[in-house]
This record gives C-alpha cells, sequence and structure tokens, in this order.
C-alpha cells in the first residue's frame, strides 16, 4: 500500500482538529445561474471544480484525447480563524494526455493550499492557478490553460460555439435520494479548441473540440454510493449529451440523470428514470486491480422513445492514480461513439469513493 502523501496526512490533521460541525450551505432547487459570476470559484461550498476534457487532432492527422481539472475544496477550519496559515481553501490538479500511439495515459498533478502565491481561485469569473498550472476565461469569452507536466506541456485556447447548458432543474442536478444530495451543475459543450501539445520533445499544433463541466457542493454522495459512471459527448450534428449514473455500494443505482441538448438548441432533462448505462468491455488495471467496464452501452429515453449508443474507448490503459495529490483512483478516457465523440468518467472501481 502507498504511504500517504504529506499533504494527505496534513489535511487529515486539519479535519481533526476543527469544529464538528462547518456551516457549509447546502444545495438547493431554484437556483438562477449568472455568467460570468458563476464561471468563477464559490468558496462557502464544501467542493468544486472546473473541468475540461476532449478531442484533439494534429497537424499530422493523429489523435489524441485530454483532461484537465481543477479542485477546489474548503477543508472544515473555522470561518473566523484570524491566522493567515489556516488552511481555508486547498486547491489541487490534474492533467492528462491520452496517446493511442503509445497505448497509455501520461499525467501530471498538482496540490496547495491557497495563497502565499501558491495557488488561488477567483470569485466572480474563472481563473484558477496552482503555482505554473492555470485555467482562466479571457475578456472575449475564451477560456485557456496552460500545463507543465512529466512528459507533456498542454497550451489551449477553447471557444465556447454554444452558451452554457445547465444540469438538473435549471443548474440544481440531484445526486441521491435527499434533495441536498446535489450540486449545482452546468456544462459548456462544442467548445473549439486550438492550441499546442508538447509530449517527447516535439511539439504540434493541434486543433480538436472540448467539453467543460463546472460543478460546486457540499454534499455531493448520498452515504450508500459507491462512486458514479459519467459520460459528455458532442455530436457531429451540433446536438450534446451528458448523463450519469450513481453506483451503488453492492451492486445497483442510487441515482441517474443527464441532459440531451437538441441540433436545434433544444434541451431534454433526463430523469432517473430515462439513464441506464451496460458495461460491454471491463479491462482491469494492473496497478491497482481496479476492473473498469471501459466500453458500455448508454441507453437514454426521451418522449417514450429509447436509444442506445455504444462507448468505445480510445484505448483501454486510461487510468489516473491521483493518491498522490490526496485524491481517488480513476478512468477517466477518451471515447468513441456513432455520430460523436467525448469522454467517459469511472469512479470508486478501486474502492468507495468519498467526498
Amino acid at each position: 500500500m502507498r504511504r500517504p502523501t504529506l499533504l494527505t496526512g496534513w489535511l487529515a490533521a486539519i479535519a481533526v482538529a476543527a469544529p464538528a460541525a462547518t456551516p457549509y450551505p447546502q444545495v438547493r432547487p431554484g437556483i438562477v445561474l449568472r455568467f460570468p459570476l458563476d464561471h468563477g470559484a464559490h468558496p462557502a461550498f464544501r467542493t468544486e471544480w472546473w473541468y475540461v476534457t476532449g478531442w484533439l487532432r494534429t497537424d499530422d492527422g493523429k489523435d489524441l484525447g485530454f483532461q484537465v481539472t481543477f479542485f477546489r475544496t474548503r477543508p472544515p477550519v473555522a470561518a473566523g480563524n484570524p491566522s493567515r496559515f489556516a488552511a481555508s481553501q486547498v486547491l489541487f490538479a490534474h492533467a492528462a494526455l491520452s496517446d493511442p500511439a503509445t497505448g497509455r495515459l501520461l499525467h501530471g498533478e498538482r496540490a496547495a493550499r491557497q495563497g502565499f502565491g501558491l495557488a488561488s481561485a477567483r470569485t466572480g469569473d474563472a481563473d484558477v492557478a496552482i503555482r505554473d498550472w492555470r485555467l482562466r476565461r479571457v475578456a472575449d469569452g475564451r477560456w485557456q490553460t496552460a500545463v507543465v507536466a512529466e512528459g507533456f506541456k498542454l497550451a489551449l485556447t477553447f471557444k465556447p460555439t454554444q452558451s452554457p447548458l445547465p444540469q438538473g432543474q435549471g443548474g440544481y442536478s440531484r445526486k441521491g435520494p435527499q434533495a441536498e444530495e446535489a450540486s449545482y451543475y452546468y456544462s459548456i459543450p462544442h467548445l473549439q479548441v486550438s492550441g499546442r501539445v508538447d509530449r517527447g520533445g516535439r511539439s504540434a499544433v493541434v486543433t480538436g473540440e472540448a467539453w467543460l463541466d463546472r460543478e460546486w457542493s457540499s454534499n455531493y454522495l448520498a452515504p450508500a454510493a459507491q462512486g458514479w459512471d459519467w459520460t459528455g459527448l458532442n455530436f457531429d450534428d451540433g446536438s450534446a449529451l451528458m448523463a450519469f449514473r450513481i453506483r451503488r455500494k453492492g451492486g445497483g443505482t442510487v441515482w441517474a440523470g443527464g441532459a440531451l441538448r437538441r441540433p436545434d438548441g433544444r434541451t431534454v432533462a433526463l430523469g432517473r428514470s430515462d439513464v441506464a448505462f451496460r458495461p460491454i468491455a471491463v479491462w482491469r488495471s494492473r496497478a491497482t486491480g481496479a476492473a473498469y467496464p471501459v466500453s458500455q452501452e448508454l441507453s437514454i429515453r426521451v418522449d417514450g422513445k429509447v436509444t442506445t449508443r455504444r462507448l468505445t474507448p480510445m484505448f483501454a490503459a486510461q487510468e489516473l492514480d491521483a493518491r498522490r495529490s490526496g485524491l481517488p483512483v480513476y478512468w477517466e478516457g477518451a471515447v468513441r461513439t456513432p455520430g460523436g465523440r467525448g469522454y467517459l468518467e469511472l469512479t470508486g472501481y478501486d474502492r468507495p469513493l468519498a467526498m
């Protein structure tokens, strides 16, 4: 078993020493999303993320997948603590590059407490950074990221081609049987990507398409939850689909949902009984022993009609072991589906996910 990192142990010590009850705000129905305000941080909530995934095409015609994710968490430290050294906010980040030519995932990670020039998450608009890693929205509405990791570098710009897509009920996305087991959640599908990718000492100009997710919550998962399966898919006709299921410990589904944006821009919210994932092929990690259903059939029901799509991974070995930064082991992979492409995320297959 891997020894806990210094950061993980430090966060655990904070949790033990902190007051038993921190007044985190709860997610409730009735939110009205406001932009650019909600692109920025919501520091009162327990946890939050900015999550970008997508497919890239190099200037010599090769496909790559990428992920850049920043997490913000508020440890249970008393809000009135006057010390500059109180860890009121902690940030984590993951980045990964999927290259079918190598059949393996290149990835890097960062973690730091907010302040002291180490990390920051701006309120009012998106600008989150950990040392030399950054994701931000600039004045003309584009998003930009810069990542320097072992074995690869990303310098990408994301241009929105569609408006934000509120998930659930106008941005209130239920994740469990209790009303507070939920997140505030929106997506921006069909981001037009341009930039450069460096890997193995070689630099390539890239273009592509990406998906951005924004979520914040204080009570994301029900106690019975094991983890989740999630996918965000961009289709060639301009439509977009997000679907998820929260898996139950011991088998079954705690909750499910999603949203379909049609080619004409109309959006259909998908409820608990409208989404089903069925494993087709399983890949087992030699590193962690976790077995992931990396190929699945996804069925959604819209207006009484069920449509089934097969999700096929770019390649199987897209597991990301983030334990060094105090986060879990999970599978995050580029996938194809007829008429579209996107990403599939599989959590809680190594052990039950705790959030």
